[in-house]
């Protein structure tokens, strides 16, 4: 198998003056960028990391992070990339839990690095991205004088290339190992199945590059000989400029992004986009009006990745040949997340592991090259996910008779009411079908006559509360009676973590202090 830098290292010898990274006003070639990746690769070896060492990342989207997984890649050091948008301590846990030796951070976020800086307890260098800093190497000085030749340090497919933490929802995120064999299948996977031109792609890259799918969109680009242009955070204004002024062919969104694209920008159907090939999407399932309008605004294909950090991003995919269907009378396939990528097997189980027939709801299992390794320190978490070669998502799911997977919910937020199990997911999908829901969250709580009942958390759109019963009432007109909430509350927001998943644990604790679960 290839190991992520000799791509890099192909096209800046045999295409030096190809376009490889853009940011603003700056553009780097392949040589440009290799050399780059090199210092960087040296300095790392200069500041005494070994194959097999961390190197923590914090910074919002910049040309030097994407450059990081590359310089990584050529001497063995394991990247690390630490989501901004949370808080001090929670910097503090994984850089500690990962057992980083450099850290490098911006500007902008290194003053919430000082406060927790005496509980880092294995960083060794503190280096700060743009300028100087007090009590900080500066990274311009801290790459300057390396060799800018490729270092001679022998990577195999099975070493680890990075080390991306879990969103957390169920507790302490937990960091997944992922090798350059697992992102080298899913590399290949995209380009079997989301056609890329080589030399010719031209990505625009959004999303951030602490997510799983960002960084396979870069190293899909790469491996093609193709553009990344970087922006540094998503503004909708500026994507669909970018995709009218700078020949983009491929982004990945979510489809939030989208529908902000939609509503943001006045005059968006008069814009061209002829170079635009193909929007992915990912995290959620698009709304039939939302893709309908996207196809006519865009006139490029739209195709669907599902996936979690522990597959390297991707598991499924829903093709573009699968939305086309979707409009032309098969609406039902935009509530599917696709089928096995090439290469993945999926499978839905009972809870002893027992394959179901089509159709029938269980566990989602996925089978492939491009699996982590597993958790980090974690053995116990890793055997319980990790069995015979399959990864257990604690995904609901079914499948249907053509071999589309249809995502129900997490396992672990089923909720058993006398005997039935309930999916949240299924009575929230009703909830939003109220024109005043803006956004909603259910779980269950304890009763002693059913074990659980049915309670929903909702967000207003005009701020005004909603009775009850009306609420009640509405769920009754579409669910099934054992689904109906028991129980509704309003609340200002909905909480949700940094992913925009919904923080269910916070939702529960007040109800389940003291009681045990009578899930089965």
């Amino acid at each position: 198998a290839m190991v992520l830098h000799q791509f890099l290292e192909y096209f800046a010898r045999e295409h030096p003056q190809q376009p490889c990274m853009e940011y603003g006003d700056a553009h780097f070639t392949y040589h440009q960028v290799n050399a780059h990746c090199n210092q960087m690769a040296h300095a790392f070896l200069d500041s005494n990391l070994t194959k097999g060492d961390r190197v923590a990342w914090l910074s919002k989207n910049c040309i030097e992070q994407m450059q990081c997984f590359y310089a990584g890649s050529k001497v063995g050091v394991v990247t690390t990339p630490l989501n901004y948008r949370l808080a001090p301590p929670e910097w503090a846990y994984i850089i500690n839990d990962c057992q980083a030796k450099v850290l490098v951070c911006e500007q902008e976020l290194a003053a919430g690095i000082d406060k927790i800086r005496e509980q880092l307890e294995y960083v060794e260098h503190f280096i700060c991205l743009d300028g100087p800093r007090e009590n900080w190497q500066e990274f311009a000085l801290w790459i300057e004088g390396h060799p800018a030749e490729n270092p001679a340090v022998n990577i195999d497919a099975s070493d680890v290339l990075y080390q991306m933490y879990t969103s957390g929802t169920t507790g302490l995120p937990k960091g997944a190992i992922l090798s350059q064999r697992a992102i080298e299948q899913n590399v290949r996977m995209i380009s079997c199945q989301i056609a890329m031109t080589v030399l010719e792609a031209r990505f625009l890259l959004v999303m951030p590059l602490y997510h799983a799918g960002a960084g396979i969109a870069l190293k899909s680009t790469i491996s093609h000989g193709g553009c990344i242009v970087l922006h540094r955070e998503f503004d909708p204004a500026a994507v669909v400029n970018d995709f009218e002024t700078k020949a983009i062919t491929n982004c990945t969104l979510v489809p939030a992004m989208i529908q902000a694209c939609l509503v943001a920008v006045p005059d968006i159907a008069e814009r061209k986009f002829p170079q635009l090939k193909v929007i992915g999407y990912g995290a959620s399932p698009i709304a039939e009006e939302t893709l309908r309008t996207a196809l006519n605004v865009f006139g490029c294909d739209f195709a669907q990745a599902f996936g979690m950090t522990e597959t390297t991003a991707i598991a499924t995919l829903l093709s573009p040949d699968a939305h086309r269907r979707a409009l032309a009378g098969e609406p039902h396939l935009l509530l599917s997340c696709g089928r096995a990528a090439l290469g993945t097997e999926v499978r839905i189980v009972d809870k002893d592991d027992n394959e179901l027939p089509r159709g029938e709801i269980g566990e989602v299992a996925i089978k492939g090259p491009q699996l982590m390794d597993g958790y980090w320190n974690l053995p116990e978490a890793t055997a319980s996910s990790l069995r015979g070669g399959w990864m257990y998502t604690g995904d609901a799911g079914r499948m249907d008779d053509e071999g589309f997977l249809y995502i129900e919910d997490r396992i672990k937020d089923m909720i058993v009411s006398g005997g039935e199990n309930i999916y949240p997911k299924e009575v929230e999908n009703a909830l939003f079908n109220h024109p005043n829901v803006a956004d909603a969250a259910v779980i269950g709580i304890p009763s002693d006559q059913w074990g659980e009942t049915v309670m929903a958390f909702i967000a207003t759109k005009d701020g005004q509360d909603i009775p009850a019963d009306e609420i009640i009432s509405f769920c009754r007109e579409q669910l099934a009676g054992y689904k109906v909430p028991r129980t509704v509350e309003c609340i200002a927001q909905i909480p949700r973590n940094a992913s925009g998943k919904i923080l269910k644990k916070d939702l529960r604790e007040p109800f389940w202090q003291g009681v045990e679960r009578r899930v089965g």
